[in-house]
């Protein structure tokens, strides 16, 4: 009987006890994978170095204290550091980061486990880099795009070039979404060595609670309840969503908007909403921890997703799964999420008033949240993982 494939997955968008909802979708995959014991996984997930754990700046004292080394939900996963340099940092990225991980692979190797396949992650810098240490160690490479790194960064002439490179060195490419593949089909990546590997929705960890009762739990007030789950960052679309709430008070003068979620953009979302009086009517929650994302979907009457980009957006399947009907722009792999009317809207424009047009729609029509969390089930985690394990399988067999 053939030994389970070893593959070491490879990526800076990892979580760690130091940063854990940090690329929780990577994790989650993985975790789904390892579920299906056809494979066997070391982690390597390289961090920025930075000097000291105390900066008042959080996201870097995280990134400081992040341990060398740890098991994080019993996978054994290491985070070298590499440096990092201002103004010239995407042009060398792929290179320090390449440098700076390289004797990790090694100790892997040395403490028994000589992995048959690097499991890349994020094109840009990731794929790159793992191109350089497959090459290095002799081993064949899989590079899972994800969304901006292969939607914005070839816009750049250099990583671009740098993209296509890595991907003459993969023997496959993933992507989590079939406008993700088309992409990479148009930076004229082979298309034999092309795949598509969706996300999936775990219905054990998502599942729904009853709205009333969520809502009582959380102290949330008002009615339509909706809800916005994401990084505050401009492209998410949390302005969009502050704005499509006053639109939206027209006919439903108790809605109220609840933001989950950190970023940068925090402070100017906030003043946004004092700006447009709508200071009692915006409830920002803050980070979540994914186990407990349940509860804020199931309290939601409806998801709002307003992002400019996405490869394949997980909070929409989270929603569903608690049977929370979705509003999201149609951009990327969102159409093949959202594929029905009975569960969501898509808005064509990302403008305020669109979107409030859509959510009334939606909440006129009164989806059946059980209809719902069914259509999310379709999305399951087995297909990806038994097309991972076989494409690992079939690698590790080549070499």
């Amino acid at each position: 009987m053939r030994r389970a494939t070893r593959t070491l997955l490879f990526s800076t968008l990892y979580p760690s006890s130091a940063r854990p909802l940090h690329g929780i979708f990577v994790e989650t995959r993985l975790r789904e994978l390892l579920r299906h014991g056809a494979v066997q996984t070391r982690v390597v997930a390289p961090v920025p170095w930075y000097w000291s754990a105390q900066s008042a700046n959080k996201k870097y004292a995280a990134v400081a204290a992040t341990p060398a080394r740890e098991t994080h939900h019993g996978i054994d996963v290491r985070h070298p550091r590499y440096l990092t340099i201002p103004k010239v940092g995407m042009t060398l990225a792929p290179f320090l980061l390449a440098l700076g991980a390289r004797s990790a692979l090694r100790e892997v190797q040395r403490d028994g486990f000589d992995f048959d396949v690097i499991d890349a992650h994020y094109y840009y810098p990731d794929g790159v880099a793992a191109a350089m240490l497959a090459r290095w160690f002799g081993k064949p490479l899989v590079i899972t795009a994800r969304g901006t790194d292969v939607n914005l960064i070839p816009d750049y002439r250099l990583p671009r070039l740098l993209i296509q490179w890595a991907a003459r060195q993969a023997q496959a490419s993933v992507g989590v979404s079939a406008a993700l593949v088309e992409r990479l089909r148009a930076l004229a990546v082979d298309p034999g060595r092309l795949h598509l590997m969706r996300n999936g929705v775990d219905p054990q960890r998502f599942k729904p609670q009853a709205p009333a009762q969520a809502r009582a739990e959380l102290g949330l007030t008002g009615s339509p309840i909706v809800l916005a789950v994401g990084n505050l960052q401009e492209h998410k679309g949390q302005r969009l969503a502050i704005d499509a709430l006053r639109h939206l008070r027209v006919k439903h003068p108790q809605a109220r908007l609840v933001i989950v979620g950190d970023g940068p953009d925090g402070p100017a979302l906030r003043a946004q909403a004092v700006a447009l009086g709508l200071a009692d009517n915006v409830h920002f929650a803050g980070l979540v921890p994914n186990a407990e994302l349940a509860r804020w979907y199931s309290a939601a009457d409806v998801l709002m997703l307003g992002s400019s980009r996405e490869g394949w957006p997980n909070v929409l399947l989270e929603a569903m799964a608690c049977g929370t009907p979705v509003v999201a722009t149609a951009v990327g792999g969102i159409p093949e999420v959202v594929q029905n009317t009975s569960v969501g809207r898509l808005v064509a424009q990302r403008e305020p008033a669109a979107f409030a047009a859509a959510i009334h729609d939606l909440l006129a029509s009164q989806p059946d949240r059980q209809q719902v969390r069914a259509y999310a089930e379709g999305f399951s985690w087995d297909r990806t993982s038994q097309d991972q394990a076989k494409l690992f399988e079939s690698l590790a067999l080549q070499a």
